[in-house]
C-alpha cells in the first residue's frame, strides 16, 4: 500500500472529512468542481464545520493535503474514492446525475491497474450497473481487468463530534476477493474501529440503504404515535419514557425528518423495488408519514392559538431554528421550511432565527430570510423546531406577549411554559 496516492470527489459534509483522515497516512488530494469552495478549504476553513480549521490546516501545512478544480492533478492518483451528493428529484426520484458526472470525471484520468471506490448512498446495483459502465465508456477502459472497483457507504452524521469519521467502522467491498481485501486495508489504515468486508458491492449498498430506511420507519412510528396520544390528551414523551424502562424497548423520539440521508435514501430503495414488483408499504407509508410533520407543527401550533383565543391571521410568528438538525449549519431538505410555508397561509410576518444557519444559503435554497441575531421582539406565537444549543440559554417565555403560544418540537423546554409539544 505505499504507493497508494487517493484522490476524493466530492468534498462536501462526506468527502471532506474523509479526504482529510485519509491523509494523514496516504498522499491524498481533494476534488471538486466548486472553486470557492476549493478556495475557501485552502485558506483553511470548513464551512460545514465538519472538519475544524486546526484539523485542516494541519492536513495542508504537515500531511501535504490538497484541494483543486483542476481534473489535470488529479490524474496521477491511482486509487479514487466518489462522495458527491445521491438526491431525488421533485417526483421523489433519485438523481443520479451527481454520480454521472463524477464517474466522467474519473473515466478522464483513471488508469489501468487504478481502483473506483463509491460511498454515495445508492439502491443496490447502481455503482456496477449505473456508474462503471460511465468510466468504461469514457476512459476506453474495461471494469475488472483493466481497472477495479470498491463501495464503502458513508456515515457521517453532519454536526456529530462523537462519531466522527475516524471513529467509525465502515463497511467495504471490493469487485475482486484481492481488491477487497485491499479496499478493506485501505481504509482500516486510518479507521480506529475497523471496518466491516462485505461479500460483495450490491450487500455493501443495501446495508447503507436499510440503515436509514430503518431509522425513518421507526421515527416515522414515533411520530403517529405522537399523532395519536396528542388526539388523547396524553403526553408522547412520558409514554416513550414509560416504555423505555423495558430492557428491549427501542428510545426514539417523534420529530421533524430533514437533512440528506433519512429523508431521502428511502426513496432509491422504494424506486427500485417496485422496479422488481415489489411494493414496500412500510418503506412508503413512513415516508410520507414523515414528510407531513412540518404541516402537522404548524396546524397544531394553530390549533393552540386558537383554544388561548390568540388571532392567527396576521400574528407575529418566532420560529427558532431552520436548519435539519440541532447544533450543525445544514439546512438540506429541512423540514421547518413546512411549517413556515403553511403559516404564510395566515400571516406574513414571521421572523426565522437561526444562528447557525448561513443567511445567504437559505435564501438561495428556499426563498426565505432568516436572522442570526435574536430580534427583541414579542410574538404571538414561538415554535421551537430545532435544538440548538444557544436556544437552551433563552428565556423563551419572555419571547411571547400575554397569552402568547409556544409550541415545543424537539421537547426540550419546561412544559410549564408550553402549549403543545411533539
Amino acid at each position: 500500500m505505499n504507493n497508494i496516492k487517493i484522490c476524493v470527489i466530492g468534498l462536501g459534509y462526506v468527502g471532506l472529512p474523509l479526504a482529510r483522515l485519509f491523509s494523514t497516512k496516504f498522499a491524498t488530494i481533494g476534488f471538486d468542481m466548486n472553486q470557492a469552495r476549493i478556495d475557501a478549504l485552502m485558506a483553511g476553513h470548513d464551512a460545514t464545520l465538519e472538519v475544524s480549521d486546526e484539523l485542516l490546516q494541519d492536513a495542508i501545512d504537515n500531511h501535504g493535503f490538497r484541494c483543486t478544480t483542476d481534473i489535470d492533478e488529479i490524474r496521477d492518483c491511482n486509487f479514487y474514492v466518489v462522495a458527491v451528493p445521491t438526491p431525488v428529484d421533485e417526483n421523489n426520484r433519485p438523481d443520479l446525475r451527481p454520480l454521472w458526472g463524477a464517474s466522467e470525471t474519473v473515466g478522464k484520468v483513471i488508469s489501468k491497474g487504478d481502483i473506483v471506490v463509491y460511498e454515495s448512498t445508492v439502491y443496490p446495483g447502481v455503482t456496477e450497473e449505473e456508474c462503471l459502465p460511465v468510466v468504461e465508456r469514457v476512459s476506453g477502459l474495461k471494469f475488472n481487468e483493466d481497472f477495479f472497483a470498491g463501495y464503502s457507504p458513508e456515515r457521517i452524521n453532519p454536526g456529530d463530534k462523537e462519531h466522527t469519521v475516524e471513529k467509525i467502522k465502515k463497511v467495504t467491498s471490493g469487485s475482486t476477493p484481492e481488491v477487497a481485501d485491499l479496499v478493506d486495508s485501505v481504509y482500516n489504515a486510518v479507521l480506529i474501529n475497523g471496518t466491516h468486508k462485505a461479500p460483495s458491492i450490491k450487500v455493501a449498498e443495501a446495508s447503507k440503504i436499510i440503515e436509514n430506511s430503518q431509522r425513518d420507519v421507526n421515527i416515522a412510528f414515533m411520530n403517529e404515535l405522537a399523532k395519536i396520544f396528542n388526539a388523547m390528551g396524553i403526553d408522547t414523551r412520558d409514554v416513550i419514557e414509560a416504555a423505555a424502562s423495558k430492557w428491549n424497548f427501542i428510545k426514539l423520539s417523534p420529530g421533524l425528518v430533514g437533512g440528506h440521508c433519512i429523508s431521502v435514501d428511502p426513496y432509491y430503495l422504494i424506486q427500485k423495488a417496485q422496479v422488481y414488483g415489489v411494493l414496500p408499504r412500510i418503506m412508503f407509508s413512513a415516508r410520507r408519514l414523515n414528510d407531513g410533520m412540518g404541516a402537522y407543527v404548524a396546524e397544531q401550533t394553530i390549533k393552540c392559538m386558537n383554544k388561548k383565543g390568540v388571532m392567527v391571521k396576521d400574528a407575529k410568528v418566532l420560529i427558532l431554528g431552520i436548519t435539519f438538525k440541532e447544533n450543525c449549519p445544514d439546512i438540506r431538505n429541512t423540514k421547518v421550511v413546512d411549517i413556515y410555508h403553511i403559516l404564510t397561509e395566515y400571516t406574513d410576518n414571521i421572523t426565522v432565527y437561526d444562528p447557525w444557519a448561513n443567511i445567504e444559503h437559505v435564501r438561495h435554497e428556499y426563498g426565505l430570510e432568516v436572522v442570526n441575531v435574536l430580534p427583541e421582539d414579542k410574538y404571538d406565537a414561538v415554535i421551537l423546531a430545532v435544538a440548538h444549543n444557544e436556544f437552551l440559554h433563552i428565556d423563551v417565555s419572555s419571547l411571547v406577549v400575554d397569552n402568547g403560544v409556544i409550541y415545543d418540537v424537539k421537547g426540550i423546554l419546561s412544559r410549564d411554559i408550553i402549549d403543545g409539544r411533539l
